[in-house]
């Protein structure tokens, strides 16, 4: 930003290199590419991600099902399993055998997790399925694929400013370097003497 505002104050000043001025535009540059390009390429991002995650959200509709399960009888607990003294969101949920029905009107029997603390045989609790009666995870519903094309479109215009920003610093390293390899060989030329009274007469 100093770079920026210091290219009106540079442009007629007798001590100005030419490398200042380019180093100025090209903070300018990348700050207008980062306040542009960026918000709407994370707008385009964002949209056809919302588009992707929408037409999920409307096939995970139609080939999901969610069914009324009825609980056979309780597993044992798996000794792997984390503390009981533990409280977490999985103390909510109990493996048991369970019957259920399918969409396409079969009878299912299999060992789910349910959505039950303590069960008992005859307990009914929901389970998503597909057609075929098969478990499958609950669809994703639109609010959550909006979260998601929203954070999608945030991380394109981070990932915008981050690649123009180190750029940019990748830009004035090389001007910098540029400028001392100039120095160096300026000193050369001005010899041991320079600074020494008397030098050059």
């Amino acid at each position: 930003m100093r770079a920026i505002g210091g290219l009106w104050r540079w442009r007629h000043n007798p001590l100005r290199r030419r490398t200042d001025l380019v180093e100025g535009w090209v903070c300018l540059a990348a700050l207008l590419v980062i306040l542009v390009v960026g918000p709407v390429l994370g707008s385009l991002v964002g949209g056809v991600a919302q588009d992707a995650l929408q037409r999920a959200v409307r096939e995970q509709r139609e080939s999901r099902h969610e069914v009324t399960a009825t609980v056979v009888r309780e597993l044992d607990r798996s000794p792997l399993e984390a503390d009981p003294d533990a409280s977490s969101g999985r103390d909510l949920r109990s493996r048991v055998i369970a019957d259920w029905t399918a969409p396409d009107g079969g009878t299912r029997h299999g060992t789910v997790l349910a959505a039950v603390q303590n069960p008992h045989r005859g307990d009914h609790f929901t389970l998503w399925t597909d057609e075929h009666g098969r478990m499958v995870a609950r669809p994703l519903d639109s609010a959550t694929a909006t979260t998601h094309a929203v954070l999608a479109g945030i991380g394109a215009v981070l990932l915008t400013a981050g690649v123009v920003e180190g750029g940019r610093r990748l830009a004035l390293w090389r001007m910098v370097r540029r400028r001392y390899a100039r120095w160096d060989q300026a000193w050369e030329r001005a010899g041991p003497d320079w600074g020494r009274t008397g030098t050059g007469s």
